[in-house]
């Protein structure tokens, strides 16, 4: 069994230091890892990193996060990976990372993913260099995801992303935000691998539970969706 705990969105600006200390430190004996799904600072500013990195020391189990749009904003990523990286966060962009936990092995591939939009209403490679480009991307960045859940050999293994790989979790969103909220690639990519569960955040306004059409299970952890500083998902198989 492994028990995870799972949250996006937590938008930590430099006046929140310490706010979700206590909760993260009532994960010893509650759960085996905590992964965190993209938009960690609320506007890319390594001092925002720094304010959760403080949170997020010398916790009781690994941390595992992917970054977001907003993480983004100020191109100084590597920095902010940095401030989480000295408090032991393992932060993953189109990497993947396997841990053990008690006698179990567990995979995480990590990406942030991209917008594109679903069946039926999906940008693609056609017309204009920016519309190519954008297009471009969201395959680029399924294709990583392929690889990274393909390489995982471990008895669990899962997906951490950022953006939606189904249409599921963002439902209570206005619907013409999708195509910039999620990509069906990225599903497709999921799909391809026996995996156990894809977590994923963006989407404030969306719903908790969805699913790939392969039936891989599918959690938007913002937390304005679970309203809780994390949820604790619980998994149970017979190892590989």
């Amino acid at each position: 069994m492994i028990r995870v705990a799972a949250v996006g969105d937590v938008h930590y600006d430099r006046s929140t230091r310490k706010e979700m200390r206590e909760h993260f430190l009532a994960l010893r004996g509650r759960a085996d890892l905590l992964l965190m799904a993209g938009d960690l600072t609320q506007s890319g500013n390594p001092e925002e990193a720094r304010a959760l990195a403080f949170d997020l020391r010398d916790l009781s189990v690994p941390v595992v996060a992917v970054l977001g749009n907003h993480d983004y904003h100020q191109n100084r990523e590597e920095e902010i990976r940095a401030e989480l990286a000295s408090a032991g966060v393992i932060c993953l962009e189109g990497e993947s990372t396997e841990l053990r936990v008690h006698s179990t092995s567990v995979g995480i591939a990590g990406v942030t993913g991209f917008g594109g939009g679903f069946f039926g209403a999906c940008v693609t490679e056609f017309g204009e260099a920016e519309t190519k480009s954008f297009a471009h991307f969201g395959r680029e960045q399924a294709d990583i995801l392929r690889r990274q859940v393909r390489s995982l050999d471990t008895d669990y293994r899962f997906a951490l992303l950022h953006y939606a790989p189904v249409e599921g979790t963002l439902l209570g969103e206005r619907r013409e935000l999708f195509p910039f909220l999620g990509c069906h690639l990225l599903a497709e990519a999921i799909d391809e691998a026996q995996i156990d569960a894809v977590f994923h955040g963006h989407a404030h306004r969306g719903s908790e539970r969805g699913e790939t059409p392969g039936g891989v299970p599918v959690r938007n952890v913002a937390m304005m969706v679970i309203r809780h500083s994390y949820n604790i998902y619980t998994f149970e198989k017979h190892a590989r």
